[in-house]
């Protein structure tokens, strides 16, 4: 598959992945697969690539997603690369800032550290991790403050330092799926990233709250709002919705309590399921854009005309590798020059 080196996106488009272990592979596939896409995207001039903190998930091999993100960065060179994102609950801020720091030491200029407060498990694994699951719900405001502060210049007689980490211009981003990330990530004047990939109940209202209540800050001078988009491109229309069958199935399986490996596409699944299945699917879909480059093109436009979206995090939960790549290059060429 050629790249396309000229690209003129109406915002910019970037990936996020979650090294989807399919059936019949396993985990070391998955993250050369994730390296592979990170290179991708690189020449089709996608701006970011992103990678999530998921435990105790059997279809997903980016848990230790700083490490991930090492492996995925040094085979990339100019594509910046983050956390979307570190369940920071599951940490401590130190931890956090000398872990990104250490991947902005090696790769200088290209690392973003993006925030969220669910644990990205169960409460079976939470507890495995050591977690306070009564913990303050001020705690991760608190922490997130922490956190920026190891990223600063230390203080004459600081005790407590990030090395690597501190003095370092890491771009930290509030990620959320409800009104509490939106209005945290406005009172700190940083980038707000909403997960309407597969959350979107709430997308508007959290959008409106984070413009609304925006307070300028050294980090940024006005509102930067990413939004979380399932892509399945295909060369038609069929095509692309039998791709997508394989997210549905996933996202069925997480919420009946039975996660499991990223599945095979099954023609109409969704016809096989109860009404009240059928309806999470439609919502979730809501955010998407399936099918062929004309159909992609034309829903991709219209969810960013709807929304006012800054940046676009593409999301593809594909069972083929290679139909996965081709997805990206599609949804690439749709926005290219010369392209229609």
């Amino acid at each position: 598959m050629g790249a396309a080196p000229h690209m003129r996106w109406m915002i910019p488009l970037s990936i996020l992945d979650l090294a989807p272990i399919a059936e019949g592979r396993d985990a070391g596939a998955a993250l050369r697969q994730a390296r592979e896409l990170a290179q991708h995207g690189e020449r089709l001039g996608y701006h970011r690539f992103w990678m999530a903190e998921h435990h105790s998930m059997p279809g997903i091999a980016s848990a230790a997603t700083a490490v991930a993100l090492c492996h995925v960065a040094d085979g990339t060179s100019t594509i910046r690369v983050g956390a979307g994102g570190i369940m920071l609950p599951n940490h401590s801020p130190l931890q956090v800032a000398e872990q990104f720091g250490t991947l902005e030491a090696l790769f200088p200029g290209r690392v973003d550290l993006g925030l969220g407060r669910a644990p990205g498990t169960d409460q079976a694994a939470a507890y495995a991790m050591r977690r306070n699951l009564e913990s303050d719900p001020s705690q991760f405001p608190r922490d997130v403050v922490e956190l920026l502060d190891y990223f600063e210049e230390p203080a004459p007689g600081r005790r407590v330092r990030a090395v690597p980490g501190e003095g370092m211009d890491i771009p930290v981003w509030i990620l959320g799926s409800s009104l509490f990330g939106a209005q945290l990530a406005a009172q700190l004047g940083l980038p707000y990233a909403f997960a309407s990939h597969f959350a979107p109940q709430m997308m508007m209202e959290a959008i409106t709250a984070y413009r609304d209540e925006f307070r300028p800050s050294k980090w940024l001078a006005k509102p930067y709002v990413m939004l979380g988009f399932n892509v399945f491109a295909a060369d038609t229309d069929d095509e692309g919705g039998l791709l997508a069958t394989s997210l549905q199935q996933a996202f069925v399986a997480l919420r009946t309590g039975n996660p499991g490996k990223l599945q095979p596409p099954v023609r109409d699944f969704a016809g096989t399921l109860p009404p009240e299945f059928r309806a999470l699917l439609n919502g979730l879909l809501r955010c998407a854009a399936i099918g062929s480059p004309r159909r992609v093109k034309e829903q991709t436009e219209a969810f960013i005309a709807r929304t006012g979206a800054d940046e676009l995090m593409v999301t593809s939960q594909i069972f083929d590798h290679a139909a996965r790549l081709k997805s990206y290059e599609i949804l690439a060429g749709c926005f290219s020059f010369g392209g229609d």
